[in-house]
């Protein structure tokens, strides 16, 4: 296997390819029969799999550019989020949102509809004002709102199926630095105020184990300037690990432990540059599952998912995460008919999963949810076409602009052929 996805459980035969200018991409994309492009291989779905050509844009030369006014940049698409928010702050400047991870590229994230949280911020696709395309003859070309606007408005979550991205214009920010704040709270005390605090600061959100009955609560609020903080994570995973490992090893413990270590002292503060507040290490394999709510039913749906968890007695080992995230107006975001509540399950990787996702999965479908499409699900074609109006003409923009289907793969051709 030469390819294989962070957590270990995708994997592919292809030979991967790292060019490392735009001409070679292009000549190497032109010669072959199927490509697809990778990231940092955080998709649990088989998103970037292939048997032929699978192609990084990590070692292709670029630089960052940055426009007259300092509100857009020219940024190399296969760039990782830590890289580029450096290569930000190192010009004053930053993202107006992340996710609580940084490896993942530019591209891979903006191509997925990743997000952090925010009742007034949107997913990273939201920055995207243009791209620079490698197509399937190889060709570069660029699309924007008002040049190729059909692409771009397809482009802008794509699954990576429009063409190779090797060059995107996103929106960027003055620089500015976050205050970190991580407490232990009753779950029945943030279920009652969870909406009222998300009015309230600019992020906030909260994991629940399953068996357990205080969350840990995050928010993260605009603070003045000051230096870097002293550790490259929220909270560390020593604790959790070995937990987890006896979790795994006798399963029926799994309540048990998560109940232990709730009563430990759950508290943290961090000071800082906000991209090295936003992002934290880690470390622990896991999969997961996120679908992405109705935001009037969030908490509903997280209330029946533990119950039938703790009824049951299931070993899920990982906590849920509870986020809200703004509306959009891209084809096939989660988030395009309306906020939402974005509600992660994870699993140890060492431990079953499959069966629990697909129980889930039914909970969340059944309350009108949506999945995020790098996160484990089992949507079919006329799923797709039930939950999104744009999904056909989405398909139009795609077989124009790859008529012979070079960019697609079994998983994407059985969704978008």
């Amino acid at each position: 296997m030469s390819w294989s996805n962070w957590s270990g459980s995708v994997g592919a035969e292809g030979t991967v390819h790292r060019p490392q200018t735009e001409e070679e991409l292009g000549a190497l994309v032109r010669a072959a029969s199927k490509v697809r492009p990778t990231g940092a291989g955080h998709s649990f779905m088989p998103l970037c799999a292939s048997d032929e050509a699978i192609f990084s844009l990590a070692e292709m030369e670029g630089r960052l550019t940055i426009a007259a006014d300092r509100t857009t940049a020219r940024i190399p698409a296969g760039w990782s989020i830590k890289r580029l928010t450096q290569e930000l702050w190192s010009q004053g400047l930053a993202l107006e949102n992340q996710g609580d991870v940084n490896p993942q590229s530019l591209a891979g994230a903006m191509a997925t509809g990743t997000h952090g949280t925010g009742r007034d911020l949107g997913s990273i696709a939201t920055f995207a004002r243009g791209f620079r395309l490698v197509g399937a003859d190889g060709t570069a070309t660029w699309c924007d709102a008002t040049t190729q606007a059909e692409l771009f408005e397809a482009q802008r979550l794509s699954l990576g199926m429009f063409g190779i991205a090797t060059e995107i214009e996103c929106d960027v920010v003055p620089a500015y630095h976050l205050v970190e704040r991580i407490e232990k709270r009753p779950w029945a005390e943030v279920r009652e105020k969870y909406f009222e605090m998300a009015a309230e600061l600019r992020h906030v959100e909260f994991w629940l184990f399953p068996h357990a009955d205080d969350v840990i609560l995050k928010t993260l609020e605009p603070c003045d300037p000051c230096d870097p903080p002293p550790t490259t994570t929220d909270m560390e995973e020593a604790t959790f690990r070995r937990l987890l490992n006896i979790g795994a090893t006798v399963p029926a413990l799994v309540p048990t432990l998560q109940r232990l270590m709730m009563r430990s002292n759950m508290s943290g503060h961090r000071r800082g540059p906000a991209h090295t507040i936003f992002a934290s290490d880690r470390t622990i394999p896991f999969e997961e599952m996120e679908y992405e709510m109705p935001v009037s039913v969030g908490l509903e749906t997280l209330e029946e998912v533990v119950g039938w968890i703790r009824k049951k007695r299931l070993p899920v080992s990982f906590p849920f995460e509870f986020r809200i995230v703004a509306a959009d107006d891209i084809w096939m975001s989660p988030m395009n008919a309306g906020p939402v509540a974005a509600i992660s399950m994870h699993q140890y990787a060492k431990m079953p999963w499959r069966k629990l996702f697909a129980e889930a999965e039914a909970i969340f479908r059944a309350h009108g949810g949506r999945p995020h499409w790098a996160k484990r699900h089992t949507l079919q074609r006329g799923d797709v076409d039930a939950l999104y109006p744009m999904a056909e003409r989405y398909r139009e923009v795609r077989r124009a602009a790859d008529p012979t289907g070079k960019f697609l793969n079994p998983h994407l051709e059985e969704l978008f052929s």
